[in-house]
Formats: structure tokens, sequence, C-alpha cells
């Protein structure tokens, strides 16, 4: 790509940030007209700008995919095609959602530091189109073209985002003294459980995207082995979402078994794609070892020595486990050619 035509890239992004901006704010005053309102907290201006934001952000996206990937299918099998384009929306689902909680987040701090200031509706309306320009810049950027990596690096920044919501908004301050579950019961619950949801969409879209990048790497000869790698991490993302839409404050047992089937089907999967992957490289066989042996201490320092809580270990697997992901990501992404790949299979089941 050239000078002219990143410049031209750049002023595409720069109108889909002024669009997002004026788009935000006038849909924002409509929605926040009446009484004045606080930041943060019930009846706030929070959750309306949030949704506006989502939404805006999301339709970036959509613009910004069909804007640079037209005529990216054209020579592509109907299965292919059907595998892209669910990973689109999919991707479209969990943006909206990213954008949407980060917002919340952001409301919640500022409602902290800013306790007493009430927004008119053109105030609020301009807060939805900084929040709405924001959203939208980045997931037009995204749009353009997206690696396996940025969308691992995405999920890890989600969770944090949203599990610091979750705790700002939880019913129980103490919630910590038992396990990560415990955000999900009360009047705040869904800020957790819709973490997850998302969080299992955007997990089941990564693996969609390490089959794309295996299959750029391997070629249709390893197509069966690559299916079972996008089979593994979406089953991973379908558990991940189950543990959110079945709260332990209303199935307590299979909560549980969700949950445990979600850490499974993640070794499961991580197993099957290093597997898949050439070599594998050395460095991500020592990251995988050293990672296993951090998590072993991790548990034998909370139940045997007894010096942090459940909630602690949680935090730290799950730490670990991201970390661990985003290091293979990075790893098939330096085999990775660029460039899409056309199957020659016309069916994905037979050959």
């Amino acid at each position: 790509m050239d000078t002219e035509q990143r410049m031209a890239r750049e002023t595409r992004a720069i109108w889909a940030t002024v669009v997002c901006f004026l788009l935000g704010t006038g849909i924002g005053t409509l929605v926040l007209q009446g009484n004045p309102r606080p930041v943060a907290g019930d009846g706030s201006v929070g959750i309306p700008v949030a949704v506006v934001a989502g939404v805006i952000a999301a339709a970036s996206f959509v613009v910004s995919t069909l804007l640079h990937r037209r005529g990216e299918h054209v020579s592509m099998p109907r299965w292919q095609v059907a595998i892209s384009s669910l990973s689109a929306v999919a991707l479209t689902i969990a943006l909206a959602g990213v954008t949407a909680l980060g917002v919340l987040l952001a409301t919640e701090v500022l409602g902290v530091g800013l306790q007493g200031l009430e927004l008119p509706a053109l105030g609020g309306g301009m807060v939805t189109g900084v929040a709405g320009a924001v959203g939208g810049r980045l997931t037009f950027e995204a749009g353009i073209g997206l690696r396996t990596s940025d969308l691992a690096n995405l999920l890890f920044s989600y969770l944090i985002i949203g599990t610091l919501f979750a705790m700002l908004t939880a019913a129980d301050p103490r919630w910590w003294e038992r396990n990560f579950s415990q955000l999900g019961i009360g009047a705040g619950a869904w800020a957790f459980n819709g973490t997850l949801v998302i969080a299992g969409i955007l997990t089941a879209t990564v693996g969609s995207y390490i089959g794309r990048d295996l299959h750029r790497i391997r070629g249709d000869a390893a197509l069966a082995r690559i299916a079972w790698v996008v089979v593994l991490w979406a089953a991973t993302g379908l558990a991940l979402a189950g543990v959110g839409l079945l709260s332990l404050e209303r199935v307590v047992v299979l909560h549980n078994i969700v949950a445990l089937s979600a850490l499974v089907l993640f070794i499961a999967a991580g197993v099957m794609t290093t597997i898949v992957m050439p070599g594998p490289p050395r460095a991500l066989l020592l990251t995988t070892a050293g990672t296993a042996l951090l998590i072993i201490v991790a548990v034998l320092l909370a139940f045997v020595f007894d010096v942090y809580p459940v909630t602690a270990l949680e935090a730290i697997v799950i730490g670990l486990a991201l970390l661990w992901l985003t290091t293979l990501v990075r790893m098939l992404a330096v085999l990775t050619p660029a460039g899409t790949r056309t199957s020659a299979r016309r069916s994905l089941l037979r050959g």
C-alpha cells in the first residue's frame, strides 16, 4: 500500500469519526430529553449513552467491512463464505458489547469523581457523541483489517473492563470472599453475566480467526483437523456464555458444570491448535510449560498453604490462560502469510 492509499484510508477514518460524533450527539440529545440526569447511578445518562455508542460502533464496523473487504468472498466456496459471514456477525455483536461496557465503566468512574453533576439533554448528547466517535473510530479501523492477535487482546481487555464494572456495581461488597461467580448474583448481576456472554462470543470468534490463519498456513489438506480446532474454540465460547446465562443464583449445579466445561474445552482447544500448528514453535512450548507450572504453584498456594482466597486463584488462572492465548496467536501471526486463501474444496465435509 503506497502513501496515497494510506492517506485516503486515514481520511475515510476521520470522516467516519465525524459522522459517528454527529450521529451520537443527535441521537443522544433526543434520547436524553427531559430533566438533567446524573453521570452514573439510577436514572443516569450511563445506560442510554452506552446503548447508542454500542450501536454506532457496530454500524461503523459493518460499513468499514463492506467498504474495505468488498469482493473478498467472490471466489470462495459457499461453506467458506458462511463461516466468514458468521464470524463477522459475531464480531459485530461483540464490538457493540465491548463499546457499551467500556462506556458504562467510564461513566461509573466519572460518577465517583463528578458527584452531584447533572447533564441536560444537549450535554448528555455531546457525551454520547464523544463515546460514539471513539467507539466508531476504533471499530472502523477494525473493519479495515483485524488480526487474530488483535481479537485476543480485545478479549483480554474486555474481560478486565467487564469485571471492573461488575465489581463497581456488585450488590454484595464482600463478594470476593467466595468466588467471581458471586458477581452474577443480585441487582447488578447483568453486568457480570453479560460480560461472560459477550466474552463467549469473542472467544468463538477468536477460534474462527485461528482456523482462518491455520488454513492460510496448512491449506486444504489440513481442513479436517482445522475444523476440529474451530469447533473446540466455538464450544469453549458457548460454555463461557453459558456460565453467564446460567447464573449461580438460579442453577448452582448446572452453573458449576458449565464453568468446569469451559475450562476443559479451553485446554482441549489450546492443545488441538498447538498440534495443528507447524512446529510447534519452541517458544510456545516453553510458554505452555511455564504457564502450567505457575498454575500448579498458584493452586498449591491457595489450597495447601492458604495464602489467598479462591477469588485470587481464579484471577491468576484466568490471567495466565489469556496470556498464553495471546502468545499462541502472536506465534501464529508470525507463521501466517498475508492475504486471503480461497479453498479449492466445494464442500467442507467432502474433498
